[in-house]
């Protein structure tokens, strides 16, 4: 990919989300969001705020990558998770494999997750991952809409992050079981609840134990990102 100018592109793309699809889909009935998404909510929440947190104390410089807006949108990570569930009818493993992209985009490019790259780095890893895994999905104009973004941007978006991840998209039936228990454990923490669960029937997409990556990134107990104890990401 070539360089990137921030100022250029805050300039033609808008610096917050536009978020107009509330209307157009007013009609639509709304599934019962599953509690994967809730437990992704409360990780993605608590890393940002730990992450904005450290930087603000430390004086760190944050890395500014074609993820980040100029300021936070209005909308909420939880809420905005719960809308791209909303209008894009992907299944729940999406969510996690979007989250373990999330995790292999902040390792690689020694970044922090902080509320000004969260929403586009969010949507442009669940797009990955819903190609990757469902038999059918919209196309990338529709998750442009879903996301708030032109279709050029997450066009452009979309490109940046498989050159970032080295268009590895590969996860091993563990990995992905690894990640499901750190968000039971951690969403269940911040939440001070014992009894979320996430159910193993998220296994029954296009995750086969043959796909092997020996290179595939394993958990960590030393983290950049959050004081979790079971792995480096988010």
């Amino acid at each position: 990919m070539g360089t990137f100018s921030t100022k250029s592109r805050n300039a033609e793309v808008c610096s917050t989300l536009r978020l107009g699809f509330d209307e157009l889909f007013a009609d639509q009935d709304a599934p019962e969001p599953p509690q994967l998404l809730s437990l992704l909510a409360s990780v993605l929440e608590k890393t940002i705020h730990k992450n904005e947190k450290f930087l603000k104390r430390s004086r760190t410089k944050n890395g500014v990558t074609i993820f980040h807006g100029s300021r936070p949108p209005a909308l909420s990570i939880r809420r905005y998770i719960e809308r791209i569930f909303k209008y894009s009818n992907c299944s729940p493993s999406c969510f996690v494999v979007a989250y373990i992209y999330m995790d292999r985009f902040l390792q690689g490019t020694s970044s922090y997750l902080t509320s000004l790259n969260a929403h586009r780095l969010l949507i442009s890893c669940l797009l990955l991952a819903v190609k990757f895994l469902d038999d059918v999905c919209f196309n990338n104009a529709y998750y442009a809409k879903v996301g708030g973004v032109s279709t050029a941007e997450m066009n452009e978006l979309e490109l940046k992050l498989l050159f970032s991840l080295d268009f590895k998209l590969h996860v091993t039936l563990q990995t992905f079981d690894e990640y499901c228990q750190l968000l039971e454990t951690e969403g269940s923490r911040i939440a001070n609840r014992s009894n979320w669960q996430i159910e193993r029937a998220l296994q029954g997409c296009g995750l086969r134990g043959v796909w092997m990556n020996k290179e595939e990134p394993k958990c960590s107990s030393t983290s950049k990102f959050a004081s979790y104890s079971t792995c480096r990401a988010i």
